[in-house]
């Protein structure tokens, strides 16, 4: 059972007076998808001007691929918010795309040949140019392949009136901002520990078009010739197929605290890699890459959550964490549910909320390597074959039943259910658990399932994810934008195209100077 780091901090922010603290929760949202045509290919066309410029918009921007939408929530202390937000985008959106839809999951549409996927091009200044060498970087480093597959993010920070209260209520005396980042790391590691339940929970890609893996052997199973799935599989994404690329099997980044994770990104930042040597940084005065280390930029470091600081202009993530300290963190474990129109829903912001404060409040001791040999054998699991009857995980070098630990953490939470209701005057979400937790002895309730059955259903990946995307489009086109979201997405067009033209103008210096200039930041 739930061990707690202060038994007296869980005791008071369970009562009403206190737990007020955390209606100051703020949540943001990020949303990737491709542009597809009315063929569910991958879109060949630029990204939409009438969505404003890529490089400087704050809300729609895209990620890898120049056909990756990326959507991106103003932070809000509002739980509805982000969410509201979203649909809006989405709405936006579709009705500002000519004969192009968005692909409604997060495995990608049919693919063709690699040069298919367009990489992503910012402009013509230095910025742009950084974005889209580092990009081209990932394509040679990984593939292209995987720079089409989409996912959640959830970035989540408490208040300071809950760290200040929370820090008194320990008795831990010292600065804020060491007591505020020490803690966010305890969450991290428990969310590595426990973050198996997410995939489980909500996972839902468990098959994907066979263009996908070109010719890389798999063992999973064919429906007909072009669709590839796993019976339990619950987020093919998560695996060493999808978005977790194997190849950053034998990089070391510890969240053991704040020193050690900085130290480490800097090292992998600075330290040579032969492979990555022999691709070559330039080739006949063109960049391929923006250097030949183990990570380009800190961002390369592929984690299923990450710690964040909004650094200084130009200044680098890991020197912004170091001086300043943990701000915020990044959930990134979440697949998009095709059969959503956004693909995310309201009760995974809830469980987020739930489950994160379970991992501050138990304690966290640093992660071994044992552990975390432990930690990752388990989310390859659940990935893979978490809906598998009587699946076991590793808990200590023992074998565990999957749906038996699942039910004792469902125990441990809802002591945080308990306490955001009280917080927000609601049952929200202690009803929402209740809810969840029938999916652990009901798996065919999972999001995996219910995408797994409906691929069946309809006789392929590519035939279900056509008829998703083309139902939500549909959607998207004959409803209206809130008014105030409306006026906001269209007044932020124009100054967005502007300013990409204002940067353009500003550069003093050549793309190699601005490279040096960035690395010593």
């Amino acid at each position: 059972m739930l061990k707690f780091t202060c038994c007296d901090a869980v005791r008071q922010f369970s009562e009403n007076s206190q737990a007020k603290a955390l209606r100051g929760i703020v949540r943001g949202l990020e949303r990737e998808c491709l542009r597809i045509d009315r063929e569910s290919r991958i879109a060949q066309t630029p990204h939409p001007i009438s969505l404003g410029s890529k490089l400087t918009h704050p809300w729609i921007t895209t990620d890898y691929a120049e056909a990756l939408l990326e959507f991106i929530t103003p932070p809000s202390n509002d739980s509805a918010y982000p969410l509201s937000f979203l649909r809006d985008i989405h709405r936006f959106t579709a009705q500002n795309l000519s004969n192009e839809m968005m692909w409604a999951g997060s495995m990608p549409c049919r693919l063709g040949l690699d040069s298919d996927i367009k990489i992503a091009n910012y402009g013509s200044s230095n910025a742009a140019r950084f974005k889209h060498v580092y990009r081209q970087g990932l394509g040679l480093r990984y593939g292209r392949q995987m720079q089409t597959i989409a996912g959640a993010h959830f970035n989540w920070s408490l208040p300071e009136e809950f760290w200040y209260q929370m820090q008194d209520l320990c008795g831990e005396p010292g600065p804020i901002q060491s007591f505020v980042s020490e803690r966010y790391f305890g969450l991290i590691r428990n969310f590595l520990r426990y973050g198996w339940i997410i995939p489980y929970l909500f996972g839902a890609s468990p098959a994907f078009d066979r263009t996908f893996l070109r010719d890389r052997k798999t063992d999973l199973k064919s429906l007909g010739q072009d669709t590839l799935w796993g019976p339990h599989a619950t987020s093919l994404r998560m695996s060493d197929l999808g978005y977790q690329n194997s190849a950053q099997a034998n990089l070391r980044i510890s969240f053991n605290s704040l020193e050690a994770y900085t130290q480490d990104l800097e090292t992998a930042l600075h330290t040579p890699d032969p492979f990555y040597r022999s691709i070559g940084v330039q080739e006949d005065g063109q960049w391929k890459q923006l250097n030949a280390n183990l990570l380009q930029i800190e961002n390369e470091f592929y984690a299923g959550i990450r710690p964040k600081r909004i650094g200084l202009k130009g200044e680098r993530p890991a020197v912004a964490l170091r001086q300043s300290g943990v701000q915020y963190i990044e959930v990134r474990l979440f697949d998009l549910n095709p059969m959503v129109d956004i693909g995310i829903t309201a009760e995974q912001c809830s469980f987020a909320d739930i489950f994160l404060l379970m991992c501050l409040f138990r304690e966290s001791p640093p992660i071994t390597s044992r552990e975390q040999g432990e930690n990752n054998e388990n989310k390859s699991r659940v990935v893979e074959r978490g809906r598998l009857p009587g699946l076991n995980l590793i808990v200590h070098n023992r074998e565990q039943g999957l749906r038996s630990l699942a039910h004792e953490l469902f125990d441990d939470m809802a002591t945080f259910a308990n306490m955001l209701d009280s917080a927000n005057e609601t049952k929200i979400y202690s009803q929402s658990m209740k809810e969840l937790e029938e999916r652990i002895d009901h798996p065919e309730l999972t999001p995996s399932a219910q995408v797994l059955e409906a691929v069946h259903t309809h006789g392929s990946f590519i035939e279900f994810g056509q008829a998703m995307s083309a139902h939500h489009h549909e959607l998207w086109i004959d409803q209206s934008i809130t008014s105030n979201t409306h006026k906001s997405l269209k007044d932020s067009i124009a100054p967005s195209l502007l300013t990409q033209i204002e940067i353009e103008g500003q550069d003093k210096i050549s793309f190699e100077d601005y490279l040096k200039q960035y690395y010593k930041t």
